[in-house]
């Protein structure tokens, strides 16, 4: 994380995050860096549907068509969440870290990362085969911090 942080830095971007399943883990590795005021922009919590749409202004639509763990509204998190925070680079969470929630369609593990830098937007599907919440969040935040490094 330490060297996220001064890769940003150094290139003078700010980052902001919009976090459902890891409830704020991915702020939390970001700011427990010393340094990071000057690349951390903003992290909202949008854990509920209801805060989705509210505070994200996803599409109501979205969530009912696809639901809240999908590519569509991972997709509109990320370039909502870029139009409030206007950081250089978004990134969204949204998944489902268990043990319970999950169905043959969308399985315990399942998550969605997207990140937006500039007008790219990366949509990444991922299914982490653990039976432990905590270390589906915690892949969550690592397959996050590598999409971004790969970005900058």
């Amino acid at each position: 994380m330490r060297t996220l942080v001064k890769k940003l830095t150094r290139k003078k971007l700010k980052i902001s995050f919009a976090e459902s399943c890891t409830g704020g883990m991915l702020a939390n590795a970001i700011t427990s860096v010393s340094g990071a005021s000057k690349i951390f922009n903003l992290g909202l919590i949008t854990y509920s549907n209801s805060a989705k749409i509210k505070i994200l202004k996803v599409n109501k639509n979205i969530i009912k068509k696809f639901g809240a763990v999908s590519h569509e509204c991972c997709k509109a998190m990320v370039e909502n969440l870029s139009k409030i925070s206007k950081a250089n680079i978004n990134v969204s969470i949204t998944g489902i870290a268990g043990p319970k929630g999950g169905s043959k369609k969308k399985p315990v593990g399942l998550v969605y990362i997207g990140v937006k830098k500039d007008n790219k937007v990366i949509i990444s599907k991922n299914i982490f085969n653990f039976k432990n919440r905590a270390s589906i969040q915690k892949s969550s935040v690592k397959k996050a911090i590598r999409i971004v490094n790969s970005l900058i």
